[in-house]
């Protein structure tokens, strides 16, 4: 009776142990979610599994930027593996162009000059705002990079922020940094960068 008490213990304690094993895990599971470090973009976590583009369909601040992304035929190359960095115009950054840019634009006609645009605004790899700081801090404040378009950007500081500047003189300041993908990174900046011709 002794013996049949005992091993009724042990298998009790065998089975709070396994229990308790696997609740430990999903424990473990859950805190390294909460771990993932999301930013707060456009009113949206963006998630750091996710990629870039379907991270930045969930910002109320990039509408135009999606929609543009749309039309212009890059939702896969944006989903693809990468990695890519990104600087991702907000709504308001379209709405400064001149009237009727972005319409004008959006017309299925004028795909390829989008696409030109959209893409001048990735790099490829992942560079977060540490590695650009890095990179204009190595060349005297200028840091001259190609981007996907075939053209490049101008990465500078002043003040500790970062300005992306295009070939045509136009400058944007990086208002969010290193929003991570899960194929590279998003810098939102509040000014789109159009590359000269």
């Amino acid at each position: 009776m002794k013996k049949v008490k005992i091993l009724g213990i042990a298998l009790f304690a065998a089975a709070l142990f396994v229990g308790n094993s696997s609740f430990a895990q999903d424990g473990k599971m859950k805190d390294e979610k909460m771990k993932e470090k999301t930013v707060m973009v456009g009113g949206a976590a963006m998630c750091p599994s996710k990629n870039i583009a379907e991270n930045a369909s969930q910002s109320a601040d990039h509408t135009t930027l999606v929609a543009a992304v749309k039309a212009a035929g890059l939702v896969d190359t944006l989903a693809g593996e990468g990695p890519f960095t990104v600087f991702a115009p907000t709504n308001a950054a379209f709405d400064a162009l001149p009237e009727g840019t972005v319409a004008s634009l959006l017309e299925p006609e004028n795909k390829e000059q989008l696409a030109g645009i959209l893409t001048y605004h990735v790099v490829a790899g992942n560079y977060s705002a540490k590695d650009v700081k890095k990179l204009v801090t190595a060349n005297n404040n200028k840091a001259i990079v190609p981007t996907v378009s075939g053209s490049t950007i101008t990465l500078s500081m002043d003040d500790g922020k970062v300005y992306v500047t295009d070939t045509s003189g136009n400058t944007a300041q990086v208002i969010i940094a290193d929003v991570d993908q899960s194929n590279g990174v998003i810098h939102v900046v509040d000014g789109v960068l159009l590359p000269k011709g």
